[in-house]
């Protein structure tokens, strides 16, 4: 007998989740800036949206949760004026494509699109509630001995 899969169904073993200001906002953000798809979302006891999971490339899944819904004390960065103590690492297929679009729809650049010694096209942008996205494309295999000192 093989053990229970804990997991719901379909679910990864890892889900990052955003404390956003705006449930409804955010998700239009992360479909048009990165690309993400809109899987579940939920109503808190007000009526208002408070909850919203994503995926990306089909596999990758964030959950959006809004300031104070059901009692949660968290805060979007953006209203805590503190930097994000995590900030996400995607892979995309073209980093500089994925970088000007996220500009366009309202993304902040932390750091252009550049070549990174272990093998990354990275850029760097924070979103409107104040997450540091990190985006890359990788261009070559990784080389130790290219390693800067």
């Amino acid at each position: 007998m093989s053990p229970r899969d804990p997991r719901q169904q379909s679910a990864p073993w890892l889900i990052p989740t955003l404390t956003v200001t705006d449930v409804n906002q955010s998700l239009a953000f992360y479909e048009n800036a990165f690309g993400f798809q809109t899987g579940n979302c939920m109503d808190d006891e007000t009526g208002s949206p408070a909850y919203a999971d994503m995926l990306y490339k089909g596999e990758l899944m964030i959950m959006l949760m809004r300031t104070g819904s059901w009692g949660g004390t968290s805060t979007a960065p953006v209203k805590s004026g503190v930097e994000p103590s995590v900030g996400l690492y995607v892979y995309c297929d073209d980093v500089d494509a994925t970088y000007r679009r996220a500009t366009g729809f309202g993304a902040t650049s932390v750091d252009n699109p550049d070549d990174m010694f272990w093998g990354d096209r990275v850029a760097k942008v924070k979103d409107p509630d104040g997450h540091v996205w990190a985006f890359a494309t990788k261009i070559h295999e990784f080389e130790p001995e290219a390693e800067p000192a």
